[in-house]
């Protein structure tokens, strides 16, 4: 038995309070990753298993468990020593104010993301009746979070990925906003009628040669197709993508990236061959050149 029998309750078990499960999964995942990870991994796992807020954990300290819950966080716990992303094991995170499923289909969202999105929403009229595609759409976050603050945007949505979409239409269900999710190859992508405002992609940027800098926990988990480039050709997709917007965007219409911070420069300067205008680079929180803006010729 994994925790301390205290009584019967009916023929309901009673265990130790919640303070013992925390002690426990601290106590199991020491050494293998930084205390501060650790207290943001129970207050995850917590959270989940009980559906308590981080305020009411703390009102509730002395709340026990049934034993289910405690058989939840010893899976978890087990997880999280084989190293699977916290976000596979709850299956659900938040991104940009709202909560997305999340399996080994799809990337999980970063907070680098989160920025791009924000970019976006915070300098195009949200009262607007834009069109916006979202290239490489993978869980839809940004599909989905642009279509939560851009309430009367047409936002359509590509992937090449069957799974992925399923997860991606998941979410906007979940969500309950509409996004148009198409399996496109946009390495092959055919001719479409329609004219964006607004094209957003956050594509593959990391080179197989970068592999050696993964975490363990990424390489071994994340989906590859969504991750990685060949060597010789890291702006594969920025060449494709950009020459699909100029054909594709309205006059004046905007390009947007997530970038390989390796490769900030070498993304304009092609930009600029393919004759978009006012481009601009930013960096991300940490300072890595991260997100480019294009205006369509």
């Amino acid at each position: 038995m994994l925790f301390p029998f205290l009584g019967i309750k009916g023929a309901f078990c009673i265990f130790a309070p919640m303070q013992t499960a925390i002690k426990r999964i601290k106590s199991e995942l020491k050494g293998l990753y930084p205390e501060t990870e650790i207290r943001s991994f129970s207050q995850l796992m917590i959270e989940k298993v009980t559906g308590f807020s981080r305020t009411e954990i703390i009102v509730n300290k002395n709340t026990h468990f049934s034993v289910e819950q405690h058989q939840e966080i010893e899976s978890f716990i087990k997880k999280l020593k084989k190293f699977v992303p916290i976000q596979y094991i709850l299956g659900e995170m938040e991104f940009y104010g709202l909560t997305f499923n999340v399996d080994e289909s799809v990337l999980i969202p970063r907070p680098e993301t989160e920025e791009l999105v924000d970019w976006i929403q915070t300098e195009n009229d949200r009262s607007a009746q834009l069109n916006i595609l979202d290239i490489g759409t993978g869980s839809g976050c940004i599909a989905i979070s642009l279509k939560h603050k851009f309430a009367n945007a047409m936002v359509d949505a590509f992937d090449i990925s069957d799974d992925a979409l399923i997860t991606a239409k998941s979410n906007a269900l979940r969500n309950n906003l509409k996004v148009n999710f198409s399996k496109v190859d946009i390495l092959n992508a055919p001719y479409f009628e329609t004219k964006w405002d607004i094209i957003v992609s956050n594509p593959p940027y990391v080179l197989e040669n970068e592999k050696a800098e993964i975490l363990q926990n990424v390489l071994e988990n994340e989906p590859h197709l969504a991750l990685f480039v060949p060597d010789n050709d890291p702006l594969l997709f920025y060449r494709q993508i950009a020459l699909f917007a100029k054909k594709h965007l309205k006059t004046g219409g905007k390009l947007y990236f997530e970038i390989n911070r390796q490769y900030g420069k070498a993304t304009m300067d092609l930009l600029v061959e393919f004759g978009f205008t006012d481009i601009e680079l930013r960096k991300d929180i940490s300072g890595n050149d991260r997100m480019i803006k294009a205006i369509a010729p």
